[in-house]
């Protein structure tokens, strides 16, 4: 479903106007470095792109809706806090931003595959983990100024409080590893390619050959998690490879789970442009899985640097 940008605010304006209005004293970070800036744009993009899909959770269902699909009471209310949230972050970022003399990124044009308020609130699990894992990767980047990444840290506290609450209202457990996935500027940005019909503004920062995951979907409440063995099918295309790689070479999965741990496993082929790779031993919650032609001794950084065929694709395990 394809929801513009206006339509959506119109339709979350009267229940954001019923809401207390928080009255802000404190003075915002300033912007020191390109760096601090490079790393601020990709968190408005991502902001934008979370701030469309929780308005279209809130717009597009009843309270009715939510409850026949098994939703506590009150849950479509707080679908349209979270969205405020969304909004109250993309207000921040841009500030910071255009005070620093910077023009902040516009929202793009988005589309949505959710139908009903389930598959809504699994894919929202979904590009949550990728914002919540954005922040993580960008805070190591946010060095000249302290306030800065205190305010970022800020967000990325209330982003897990979204997602825990997301995963408890599907009956999933709302904290499935004991650490999140930190992913580098361009994997978080390659994930958020699959929402975007057009942006007036694209972020100067590499786009990968795409790495689809066929099978296996989890299922509608992340329950039983899905168990190490467990064979994943992954489609691409190996004409849009940047390098050429014999079509004989043997290609490894690296799958990027909890903090930047990089796990490689052989992949099998199952056909052009095909294939299969076990689920790795120890591998919990939110995925991201890499074609490579390396086997191992990459960390995150460098498998997004320079070690990735295509990808990554997101794989929710628990």
């Amino acid at each position: 479903m394809l929801f513009s940008t206006a339509a959506l605010a119109l339709g979350l304006l009267p229940f954001a106007l019923s809401l207390p209005v928080e009255k802000r004293q404190n003075a915002l970070p300033p912007v020191n470095s390109g760096m601090d800036e490079s790393v601020l744009q990709l968190a408005l993009y991502l902001e934008h792109l979370e701030m469309n899909l929780y308005t279209g959770g809130f717009n597009n269902f009843t309270d009715e809706q939510y409850t026949a699909a098994g939703f506590p009471a009150g849950f479509r209310e707080n679908v349209g806090v979270i969205a405020q949230h969304e909004d109250t972050h993309v207000q921040t970022i841009s500030t910071i931003l255009t005070d620093a003399g910077y023009t902040a990124v516009p929202p793009c044009s988005y589309k949505f595959p959710y139908t009903d308020p389930t598959s809504f609130v699994d894919l929202a699990n979904m590009i949550t983990s990728v914002g919540i894992g954005a922040y993580l990767g960008g805070a190591s980047m946010l060095t000249d100024d302290a306030n800065l990444l205190t305010a970022a840290s800020s967000i990325l506290t209330v982003e897990s409080r979204h997602d825990a609450y997301l995963r408890a209202g599907v009956g999933a457990s709302p904290f499935p590893t004991s650490f999140d996935t930190a992913l580098t500027a361009v994997f978080a940005y390659n994930l958020a390619q699959m929402f975007i019909v057009s942006c007036p503004q694209p972020l100067p920062i590499t786009l990968l050959p795409k790495l689809t995951l066929v099978s296996p979907m989890p299922p509608p409440n992340l329950q039983p998690p899905t168990p190490a063995g467990t064979t994943l099918t992954f489609n691409f295309d190996p004409s849009t490879f940047f390098v050429a790689v014999d079509p004989n070479a043997q290609l490894y999965i690296g799958m990027v789970n909890m903090v930047t741990n990089v796990t490689f496993v052989e992949a099998t082929s199952c056909g052009t442009g095909c294939v299969t790779a076990p689920v790795p031993e120890g591998a919990a919650g939110a995925a991201f899985a890499v074609l490579s032609t390396f086997s191992g001794g990459l960390n995150g950084n460098q498998l997004s640097e320079f070690g990735a065929l295509a990808g990554p694709a997101e794989v929710v395990l628990s």
